[in-house]
């Protein structure tokens, strides 16, 4: 019997992976892992009691270096660029599938499971490396999120929770009797608060600002909002506090009053620009990636495939190739609300399972 290691946060969906590992006669151990520099120098007390309940060792994992140095500069260093980053995708690429398994591996387990709702699969190319696939709870499928760890690493992964929805991991955990340390859904983005409805990218701007000044960058600053017309033509009719407060496809926040609700379709970073219109001209028709990370070689892609740039769209007809640089040149079967630099593209086949994902660097 292989031992497994699970990351545990504390949340319901780590805590049942854990227990139906424990409950299916695996060696288990838990992995808590302390990512923020302000956050607590321990797990909470009620992850060891639950880990105790179930007769499993609980180490805490220090990966504070490692996620400043991967997550918390880089994003901040994107929006200072005017990008809007993807930080859970990259936490997932390179900390948990990268530090955090090493750190199960060292510790003698042969795997790292975590409470992802996604699957593993076989792949046509009769390789031995599994691929990633879609969760059967589409609700809560988080292989979008997943999509940029390489095959060899997931390789080393498992997900309990593949086959069963929400409702079905919370009856478990409570079946059984244990505690949830940490009961709520887990927010969007760790380490900054979630930002109301419609507050855009304000409730960033302390920890932006404090990880700017660390790092020696100047804020970004205000700059012309050009109104776009039908024919191409811009005009000045306002001015934005910088471009890292707005995204694609925004509506709210923008401060310009006007016939008609106006939204974001794209930022000039050279003019220091916020283009904004009217929704009909809001649509994004293609899209290129940085390097994307190929899960399955292209000459085993099916005909037609699919993309998805955010995470709750569903996935959209496209046509992609890889470029020689390695990056994914997307065109879209007909415009989509957009996505925006900094995303995530990630490429499926008509079963689910992902082909390749890359980071938007140009769309239009």
């Amino acid at each position: 019997m292989q031992t497994v290691a699970v990351a545990v946060s504390g949340g319901v969906d780590s805590l049942c992976a854990l227990l139906l590992l424990r409950r299916a006669g695996h060696k288990v151990l838990a992995l808590h892992g302390r990512f923020l520099p302000e956050g607590p120098e321990d797990a909470p007390l009620g992850l060891y009691r639950a880990c105790a309940a179930l007769d499993v060792p609980l180490h805490v994992v220090d990966l504070r270096q490692g996620f400043a140095r991967e997550v918390l500069t880089p994003f901040a260093a994107a929006y200072a660029a005017g990008r809007t980053p993807n930080p859970c995708a990259r936490c997932n690429r390179a900390i948990k599938f990268g530090a955090l398994l090493d750190a199960a591996l060292a510790l003698g387990a042969d795997r790292l499971a975590t409470g992802h709702y996604a699957r593993l699969v076989p792949g046509p190319d009769r390789s031995e490396l599994p691929l990633l696939a879609t969760a059967q709870d589409a609700a809560k499928d988080q292989s979008y999120f997943l999509s940029l760890v390489p095959r060899q690493r997931l390789a080393r992964a498992q997900f309990p929770l593949a086959g069963q929805d929400k409702t079905t991991t919370r009856a478990l955990v409570a079946a059984a009797g244990l505690t949830v340390p940490l009961p709520g859904e887990s927010q969007d983005i760790c380490f900054v608060p979630t930002p109301e409805k419609g507050a855009g990218n304000e409730a960033y701007r302390p920890f932006l600002e404090s990880r700017w000044r660390a790092a020696g960058l100047d804020a970004p600053e205000p700059g012309p909002v050009l109104l776009a017309d039908a024919q191409g033509g811009l005009r000045e009719i306002g001015r934005h506090r910088g471009l890292w407060r707005y995204t694609e496809g925004q509506r709210k926040g923008l401060g310009i009053a006007y016939s008609e609700p106006l939204y974001v379709l794209r930022k000039d970073r050279a003019a220091n620009a916020l283009v904004v219109g009217p929704r009909h001209l809001l649509g994004m028709r293609w899209c290129r990636t940085a390097r994307a990370n190929l899960l399955l070689p292209p000459e085993f892609w099916p005909e037609a495939v699919l993309v998805r740039l955010r995470y709750r769209q569903r996935p959209a007809s496209a046509q992609v190739r890889v470029a020689a640089d390695g990056g994914l040149h997307i065109s879209l079967a007909e415009p989509l609300f957009p996505s925006a630099p900094g995303q995530v593209a990630a490429v499926y086949d008509p079963a689910g399972r992902v082909l390749a994902a890359g980071v938007v660097t140009l769309m239009g």
